[in-house]
């Protein structure tokens, strides 16, 4: 007897393990941005089943990725998880072990608007890529986060939708996840879009939604980032029938306020050392071309001398070093067909970005045509040895500054980010200067070359994000949420789009998942009033 009973007892046995390994989630979020794991991290604070689909072999996406020189605005907006994160960072670098490079001492403390390191509200804005790596990690252990790594969605068959909401994913590596709320937490937006919900990519008209920095922007000249000295164009001074130099559109660049395709510059934020012991000199690319930066020489040659404005210092003798100047590492006018682009093109894209870059910092190092006292300074630096370690010491996300956005039910524009009229359903706040990059660098009529798309229009005061920007229509989905690729024009995403936001963004995403699930209603149906209480008893900050 009791032998017939072991079939049937190793038979439940392997019914238990497999309902261990199952794929059904309540909530399953797509990406391994910082939002991506502060949704995860509220999920399970909430009760629910949560996981992590992650096209990423490192979570935090540019919070982990060399931007450590955190592009706050008001600091007292940011709340919630996103400020335990910082708070995390603080009490990281209270540790005297955490300053191997410098002594604490010895750091500037420069932070932007209140210091780096926040004493009285124990915070830390500004630090190192693997530190932030670490605090992302922790929530991963803490929490016991289940996250699956280097999983790439199934764009063409792997998103089944039935009767407007989304039934489950699958991944190029075959897995598929079941869930009951799905959260696309990528910066391209990838699984918003095989989902069939509305979208846009590029600069909208400004007609469009009677906006005035939005669209072509010929003229506008914002920041240090144009040509303040007429540089010419052409291979041959003087001589169009020469052609023009690399990194030059010869397209007409449009009228003011015209919509286009374009979208923001990326690059990527480098994180670099001048300790002798912990830096890695700029070796000489294998594609290595210096013709490609003939026009920074002729920059060079009319007296431009503001290379190193944006080193900015994070601790240990480190930077974040991004973009500055008329020609620095902002790859202008490469990065048009990415939001769209198969996996394959994107590889492609973002090859060129780092065979760019990587040749940029070649050339300020070695290049006779770049002044002497430039050389001598860059010679001082490179990358960080203890940085990204198993990437070559290169960042392994590139900025993605600017990619698809959703067009939701409610479309947060610059009346919005401006305060012009007031917001409704407020799940988080941004507050940070309205700030596109160049989109693109083009021939004037008076034959010289310019720069074009770089705004920044400062926000008078912090702004209220809508529920609303986080859900797409309702006859479109009903059980997805958006974070990152929010519902937003593209002038108003330029100040929405940073990281501190994203990961407010994300939190109250999974927030409203979880209410949903609770009372098993569309997002769109969440009542404010029950979403609104719960944000506030987490400490999100929301008008």
């Amino acid at each position: 007897m009791r032998a017939n009973l072991l079939p049937l007892l190793i038979s439940l046995i392997m019914l238990v393990g497999c309902a261990k390994t199952s794929t059904e989630y309540d909530v399953v979020i797509y990406g391994g941005t910082s939002a991506a794991v502060v949704a995860a991290v509220q999920a399970k604070k909430m009760g629910k089943t949560v996981v992590i689909v992650a096209l990423d072999r490192h979570l935090g996406g540019l919070s982990s990725g060399g931007l450590g020189f955190t592009d706050t605005g008001n600091k007292e907006v940011i709340g919630g998880l996103s400020r335990e994160f910082y708070h995390r960072l603080y009490l990281h670098y209270e540790k005297p072990e955490s300053w191997k490079w410098q002594q604490k001492s010895e750091y500037g403390n420069k932070g932007q608007g209140t210091p780096a390191i926040d004493g009285a509200n124990r915070t830390m804005w500004i630090f190192e890529p693997h530190a932030a790596e670490g605090v992302f990690e922790d929530f991963v252990r803490e929490y016991n986060l289940e996250v699956l790594r280097d999983e790439w969605l199934d764009r063409e068959n792997g998103v089944v939708v039935e009767n407007g909401k989304i039934k489950s994913i699958k991944t190029l590596s075959g897995k598929t996840f079941n869930g009951r709320i799905f959260i696309d937490a990528t910066y391209e937006g990838d699984l918003m879009a095989a989902a069939g919900v509305s979208y846009h990519v590029g600069r909208e008209a400004s007609s469009v939604y009677g906006e005035e920095w939005n669209g072509v922007q010929v003229g506008v000249l914002h920041h240090k980032h144009w040509f303040q000295k007429n540089i010419d164009p052409y291979v041959i001074p003087g001589d169009p029938s020469s052609g023009l130099l690399p990194r030059i559109s010869a397209e007409d660049p449009g009228k003011r306020g015209d919509g286009d395709h374009r979208i923001q510059a990326y690059c990527f934020r480098m994180c670099l050392s001048n300790h002798p012991d912990n830096r890695v000199p700029f070796p000489r690319p294998e594609r290595y071309d210096s013709t490609q930066y003939q026009l920074l020489a002729r920059v060079y040659a009319a007296g431009w001398d503001e290379t190193f404005e944006k080193y900015d210092p994070i601790p240990n003798r480190k930077t974040d070093t991004n973009n500055h100047g008329p020609f620095s590492t902002d790859n202008i006018g490469m990065n048009y067909d990415y939001p769209e682009a198969s996996y394959e093109r994107r590889k492609e894209i973002i090859r060129e970005h780092e065979d760019y870059q990587k040749g940029l910092m070649y050339f300020l190092a070695n290049d006779p045509q770049v002044p002497e006292e430039v050389r001598k300074e860059m010679s001082q630096w490179g990358l960080a040895k203890d940085e990204f370690v198993d990437n070559g010491n290169w960042p392994h996300q590139i900025y993605v500054r600017e990619s698809r956005r959703m067009i939701g039910e409610y479309v947060m524009t610059e009346h919005d980010v401006l305060s012009k009229r007031k917001v409704p359903e407020p799940v988080g706040m941004g507050s940070y200067t309205v700030d596109s990059h160049n989109v693109q660098r083009y021939v004037k009529p008076d034959g010289y070359v310019q720069n074009e798309g770089d705004i920044g229009v400062k926000t008078p005061q912090p702004y209220s994000i809508s529920y609303r920007s986080l859900i797409p229509k309702k006859e479109e989905c009903t059980n997805l949420l958006v974070p990152v690729c929010v519902s937003s024009s593209h002038i108003a995403y330029g100040s929405i789009r940073m990281e501190p936001v994203f990961m407010i963004l994300g939190q109250s995403a999974a927030t409203a998942a979880c209410i949903a699930i609770d009372q098993d209603i569309a997002v769109q149906d969440v009542k404010y009033e029950d979403l609104r209480k719960q944000l506030e008893n987490d400490g999100q900050r929301l008008q």
